[in-house]
């Protein structure tokens, strides 16, 4: 892990469209695609819990002997600046998550671009951290990056002792989230693609996303609302699965 690049994130000019952005390469405009998910913020109400597939429930201790803790497992949120890391963290945390946000001020003017669709003032200067009980013996600690290219060193040390990595995807801003895929890929660390439905829409179809980001079928290429917990939890349980079975193929070589 030592040995890897952190991510050099590409600078678009402030409200512009960069040369290689997904609008730039097939003359599409942002926010105009099929309508997916939901238009509107989801209900608050806390989900059922998460049940394990039938054969795989945890057996209860043995009366008198008290139950094991649960196995803690690091998972990191990742992707490009603005693409709703911070936000995924806190829909599914079931503790106030911990987070560095930053107030955005006239410094950033050239460096730091939401986007000209998003409302965004404040931005992750350090990592976000949350954690969610999957069962009685399994509970995922989730650490997510800081966007911006000039914090890029701190994602070799926030990988350390990592099992996955959930990818978050704007789909009107590919081009930002090529050097998150780059990391992983180098780190050899399996990852899931996560493609955050802004405002309910989609600018392109998650075949044309999987072709654009030249990413091979074994990488999950999945779509989530980064507001709904249920639709968090979902995509992390794909990245739960991506990392068991790379943990099962390890140990049976």
């Amino acid at each position: 892990m030592d040995s890897v690049r952190s991510p050099e994130w590409p600078v678009a000019p402030l409200g512009g469209v960069a040369a290689n952005s997904a609008a730039a390469r097939y003359g599409t405009t942002p926010g105009t695609g099929p309508v997916v998910g939901r238009a509107v913020p989801p209900s608050s109400a806390p989900p059922p819990p998460y049940q394990p597939p039938s054969g795989t429930r945890a057996s209860s201790p043995p009366v008198g002997r008290p139950a094991a803790p649960p196995i803690p497992v690091k998972i990191l949120v990742a992707g490009g600046f603005g693409v709703g890391k911070t936000t995924t963290v806190g829909a599914i945390s079931e503790i106030a998550p911990l987070t560095t946000e930053a107030e955005m001020t006239t410094a950033g003017i050239g460096v730091d671009d939401p986007g000209a669709r998003s409302s965004k003032t404040t931005t992750t200067v350090a990592m976000d951290f949350g954690c969610v009980t999957i069962d009685r013996s399994l509970k995922l600690y989730l650490f997510g990056t800081p966007g911006q290219s000039r914090f890029g060193f701190m994602w070799d040390d926030l990988a350390r002792g990592a099992l996955g990595a959930l990818v978050v995807v704007d789909s009107a801003r590919l081009d930002d989230c090529f050097p998150a895929i780059d990391f992983f890929e180098r780190a050899g660390l399996p990852f899931v693609v996560g493609v955050n439905a802004f405002d309910g829409r989609l600018a392109l179809e998650l075949g044309e996303i999987r072709w654009a980001l030249a990413i091979g079928d074994h990488v999950p290429l999945v779509q989530f609302d980064a507001r709904d917990r249920l639709s968090v939890r979902d995509a992390l349980l794909v990245v739960l699965d991506r990392a068991l079975d790379r943990a099962t193929r390890d140990r049976r070589a």
